[in-house]
């Protein structure tokens, strides 16, 4: 659900300022599921993360990992509540997050798979950019977040989130950027592609395609700032739902995370391996 830590020079993930400012809503839309017309879908997923990041099969790529939220915003409520540039109208820098029943935030999730994650594509001989070096900051600014993927020139990005919704909605989505004139036109074909790879990958760490939002998995977003204004290929994770107790006991599990991690990183070599 979204955030370089506040003390990063601000010149080093600076955004345009000369877009377009407008007030007016944004379509949600789906994308079809696995099977349906014109949707092609990948090879057999990878079957072990050895044979996924191993022997430098990353060389020379530029992975930028966002970690969503920041553990600092619910204590920053003015920072976070300032409208940005968010693609064509403006949106709050940023937001909390949400938790479980028992306390567990999603900053703290996100920056934890975060980190797994980073390190197994470095491993794999990648070069990683986290957008947030600790989860005691706040922010950064949803715009500032895809100005980084911009600035490092990444191959590809990837926000890591959980939702919170009712009980019994269970599972994971991938929010994927719908083709905005003018800002996406370039990258929402790649960033289908990569989130129906990470929609094979994923459900062998455990937790299943969601069941009451997107179609099978998948939903193409165009109200995400930190999805229109990215310049390269980019998905958000929505890892489960928080607030259900079977998906809890999940993003609550070192062990899971640690599995969570592995289908990420098996699923963005896949991509990269693939471009």
């Amino acid at each position: 659900m979204l955030t370089v830590p506040a003390t990063e020079p601000s010149t080093s993930t600076t955004v345009p300022t000369t877009l377009p400012a407008s007030t007016s809503t944004v379509p949600v839309v789906t994308l079809p599921p696995i099977g349906s017309a014109g949707v092609s879908v990948p090879s057999t997923p990878s079957t072990t993360t050895d044979q996924a990041v191993g022997g430098g099969s990353l060389d020379g790529r530029v992975v930028v990992i966002d970690p969503g939220h920041n553990g600092g915003n619910g204590g920053a409520t003015s920072e976070i509540n300032r409208q940005v540039e968010a693609g064509g109208f403006r949106k709050a820098c940023d937001t909390t997050g949400t938790s479980t029943n028992g306390g567990y935030s999603e900053s703290a999730f996100n920056w934890d798979v975060s980190n797994r994650l980073a390190e197994l594509l470095r491993a794999g001989g990648a070069k990683v950019i986290l957008t947030r070096d600790s989860d005691r900051g706040v922010g950064p600014c949803i715009d500032r977040r895809a100005g980084i993927g911009n600035l490092a020139g990444a191959d590809v990005a990837v926000s890591v989130h959980a939702d919170g919704s009712d009980a019994g909605n269970r599972g994971f989505h991938i929010l994927v950027p719908g083709a905005l004139p003018g800002y996406t036109d370039d990258i929402a074909g790649p960033s289908r592609d990569y989130a129906r790879i990470l929609r094979e990958e994923l459900p062998a760490a455990g937790m299943p395609p969601s069941n009451y939002i997107g179609s099978d998995g998948i939903m193409l977003r165009t109200d995400l700032g930190g999805l229109n204004l990215s310049d390269v290929p980019k998905v958000f994770v929505e890892s489960g739902n928080m607030r259900d107790p079977t998906d809890a006991a999940l993003l609550t599990s070192p062990e899971f995370r640690q599995r969570w991690a592995e289908r990420i990183a098996a699923a963005t070599t896949r991509f990269l391996q693939q471009r």
